[in-house]
């Protein structure tokens, strides 16, 4: 089976971490970035030299995330999937956020996503082939105190994939968002014991998610078997939103 070749944003740690060992554990090539490097990337290093790559880079720098992609495709080839996973979260109730962090949080998770899709999905139309999947949010979907500005991105990622599944679906491209519960990541080692036991308590499934049961969707979804889903927004939360 011929290997992809990969591309995910902010995959050091969390649920970037999670997807850049499942595709490599698949065989695949793939490219990651983040603003700092981690003991985990350079395990990969080491581990796989001739099929992983990775840079230190903002995705808020577009001139730098323009030199990554035209490495990725000198080391590795043609990018066939792109995975958006890069964001950032600032809780803090809208009155009395700041706005340095607003924009922080727009530049990233949107801005920056918008660009680097761009700069990707150019080689992909000329290949008529390619996988886009963006990692969306529940709180997109259902909202959550403190996380008014972040889920407004969120939502409007999942939006982004919609519109941008019927600009490219005629060439063969697929585009979905995945949207993720509550995970056993960095991000929900905010939350204290109280809120955390009240997400486990609301949750059908009874636990907060591992990072692996979002990988394998997306892996699902980069595979040959999900070639007619296109426009979705996939909710991996163990029930919370039903």
């Amino acid at each position: 089976m011929k290997k992809n070749i990969v591309i995910i944003s902010g995959g050091s740690r969390g649920l970037g971490a999670s997807l850049v060992q499942y595709f490599l554990d698949q065989g695949d090539y793939v490219a990651t970035f983040s603003r700092n490097t981690t003991a985990q990337v350079k395990k990969w290093q080491s581990s796989h030299p001739e099929n992983f790559y990775f840079d230190t880079l903002s995705l808020t720098d577009t001139a730098a995330c323009s030199n990554f992609v035209k490495t990725v495709q000198e080391k590795l080839g043609d990018i066939n999937v792109l995975v958006n996973n890069a964001g950032i979260s600032k809780t803090s109730l809208l009155p009395l956020f700041s706005d340095k962090d607003m924009d922080e949080i727009i530049d990233l998770n949107l801005k920056g996503t918008f660009q680097l899709t761009k700069m990707i999905c150019r080689p992909m139309l000329s290949l008529s082939s390619g996988r886009i999947i963006n990692i969306s949010s529940i709180v997109g979907l259902t909202g959550y105190r403190g996380l008014s500005v972040y889920s407004a991105t969120k939502a409007a990622l999942d939006g982004f994939t919609r519109s941008l599944a019927r600009e490219l679906g005629p060439r063969n491209i697929t585009v979905n968002s995945v949207a993720p519960g509550y995970l056993t990541t960095e991000m929900t080692d905010e939350l204290n014991q109280k809120q955390t036991r009240q997400i486990v308590n609301r949750t059908p499934l009874g636990r907060l998610g591992d990072p692996e049961d979002v990988a394998e969707l997306v892996g699902f979804i980069a595979s040959p078997a999900a070639k007619f889903i296109t426009g979705q927004v996939l909710v991996v939360d163990g029930g919370i939103s039903c």
